[in-house]
């Protein structure tokens, strides 16, 4: 499980990118550097508007060099759950957020001979730091990044801009520069390794093309911090240290209906499937993981799940709560 440490933050600017993104630069409150951190870094945002409580994940996309700011983009998602909607509506300059300390499900690996970044959408923000990471490397990278226009393409201007903008390219669907998945990944050199984060479509895109071409696994990363699809056939839910049973039904999560029932206490910051914080041991039956916190191995040992988004394969499910 991880250990996250949260403290306060002051917002020292806000900056419109595009019509749905911002971009918001974090200063510690005394002045002081910020916690070192990798590229491919998130931080857990903690939010509280009136009675409401917001908790998301978003990537590190400032310079692992430089922490005296940590920098983060939000999309405002259509479907919010309130917490882009309330940092895009509410927060401004000066105000205070709590956040944790960064933690890296997306790093770079050392043995790599090269780095091929491909990105959707909002997903661009952790290669942003990787790239700052990569400044004085000798490690070869690329990045693909796909938006449906011009307009929509967060970052196009520094990205165009960049001191190696010979490695960036950008895929536009309205003018008909479509990224061709099938010729790049068939192209790739030995030893590279393929970092995505994006839509799931592109996420499983990449992965069906890699199975395709026998793209070794363990060269693949991904990371998707949205989870689009909670839902599922309804269960039986059982916690074992208390004996009490709840039905778990198609829309809910078992976090939500331990919370919804006061049935016991869990921790869980992110609500995502990022953080970890509320990984449960499974006593008896099998979990369908829908995390981006666990590696394939442990996913298919079915010692522990995240609760806040996974849920059971079959129609009884105990834990150890």
């Amino acid at each position: 499980m991880s250990d996250y440490q949260m403290f306060e933050v002051q917002v020292s600017q806000v900056e419109p990118l595009t019509e749905q993104v911002k971009r918001f630069t974090l200063v510690a409150t005394d002045g002081k550097p910020l916690p070192a951190f990798t590229g491919g870094s998130h931080i857990i945002v903690q939010m509280s508007d009136g009675d409401n409580q917001y908790s998301n994940a978003y990537s590190l996309l400032s310079s692992p060099h430089d922490t005296s700011c940590y920098q983060i983009a939000v999309r405002l998602e259509e479907n919010s759950r309130g917490g882009s909607r309330f940092l895009h509506q509410q927060v401004k300059v000066g105000d205070r957020l709590t956040i944790s300390t960064p933690n890296n499900l997306f790093a770079l690996i050392p043995s790599a001979r090269k780095h091929l970044f491909i990105a959707g959408g909002i997903g661009i923000t952790p290669f942003l730091s990787h790239m700052a990471e990569l400044q004085h490397s000798d490690v070869d990278w690329q990045l693909h990044y796909c938006s449906r226009n011009p307009e929509s393409c967060a970052f196009r201007d520094e990205l165009v801009q960049h001191p190696q903008a010979e490695k960036v390219h950008l895929h536009h669907s309205s003018t008909g520069t479509r990224l061709e998945l099938a010729r790049l990944l068939a192209d790739i050199e030995p030893g590279t390794h393929v970092y995505t984060c994006g839509p799931e479509a592109l996420n499983e895109a990449v992965r069906s093309e890699a199975a395709r071409l026998d793209i070794a696994a363990d060269t693949l990363h991904f990371e998707q911090f949205a989870i689009e699809d909670k839902t599922g056939d309804a269960f039986t839910l059982v916690l074992a240290r208390s004996g009490k049973e709840f039905v778990v039904p198609e829309e809910m999560t078992i976090l939500q209906v331990i919370e919804n029932n006061k049935a016991a206490k869990v921790e869980c910051l992110c609500r995502e499937g990022v953080c970890g914080t509320c990984e449960t041991a499974i006593l008896e039956g099998e979990a369908d993981h829908r995390d981006q916190y666990f590696s394939d191995e442990e996913r298919a040992s079915q010692q522990s799940m995240l609760i806040c988004c996974s849920r059971a394969k079959g129609k009884r499910l105990v834990l150890d709560l």
